[in-house]
Parts: C-alpha cells; structure tokens; sequence
C-alpha cells in the first residue's frame, strides 16, 4: 500500500451481514517497521537491530507484534464498516512471527451483528503465504448513524 492511500468505505449497519469478510494486503518492509519504531518508542533490538535479531532464535529482525495488531484499525476504519466506525474493543493473539519484506492480508469476518447495539463482532486475522497466521483475534465494532 506504499503511496497509495485508500478511501474510507461508507458502510450502514444495514448494508454488512453476518459472514461478510473484508481484507486489504500490505507489505511489511524494514521502513514499515522502522516507522513503527519511532511512532511507539519500541526500539527493542529483536526489532531494530539486524545482529542482535541473527542469534535469536528468530535467526532475524521481526517486525513488532503490535504493528500487525494496529492493521486492525484500518480495516475498521477504511474497510468495514469505514467511516461509521466506533472501535470498541480488540483482542489480539500473537501466532508466529514475521520477518520485514513480507506480504500480508488483513482480513475481518463478520460473526455477529447486535440489532439493539449496532455492534458487529468480527473475526481478526493477518495471515501471510502458505496461510500462515501471524495474528487473529475478535474486534467489536459499533456502526455509527449518519
């Protein structure tokens, strides 16, 4: 998604259904997580520092947990449902590492819709080749009116 910016969807509670999925890819590149770094002040070297990260047993920098968990705020945000969106809550489990240079899909599943809430609850996942999952979780989501 380098240079390229996305325009937020505009989605009403109406318009999503329990087992629509929405996803998006981006590629992780070392400035990815350089960027990342300075945003959060987490300059740990299993991140940042490529000869600390060889004699780990990751044998390599990985890119930060929570930078694959934050691309959960844009698929709310800008996929589904977009524009309306009141991020509620997120829970995130960590599966494996990855390694800076790769792609990944961002991806939420609609499990469940609160006709009395306007809350949706979505199935999280960050997934690489080979269906590798890196991070999955639940977000809630409230649909805000017009």
């Amino acid at each position: 998604m380098k240079g390229r910016k996305h325009k937020a969807r505009d989605f009403s509670y109406e318009d999503i259904g329990a087992g629509d999925t929405f996803s998006f890819t981006k590629k992780i590149s070392i400035s990815t997580v350089r960027a990342f770094a300075v945003l959060t002040d987490d300059q740990s070297p299993l991140h940042m520092n490529a000869a600390y990260a060889r004699k780990t047993e990751f044998g390599g920098r990985i890119a930060h947990g929570m930078l694959l968990g934050s691309l959960f705020s844009t698929l709310v945000g800008m996929f589904c449902p977009g524009k309306r969106a009141l991020y509620l809550s997120q829970d995130l489990h960590f599966r494996n590492p990855l390694k800076p240079g790769a792609t990944v899909e961002v991806s939420g599943t609609v499990m469940r819709k609160s006709e009395a809430t306007r809350v949706l609850e979505l199935a999280t996942r960050v997934t690489g080749v080979k269906g590798i999952v890196y991070v999955d979780g639940t977000a809630r989501v409230k649909v805000r009116e017009r």
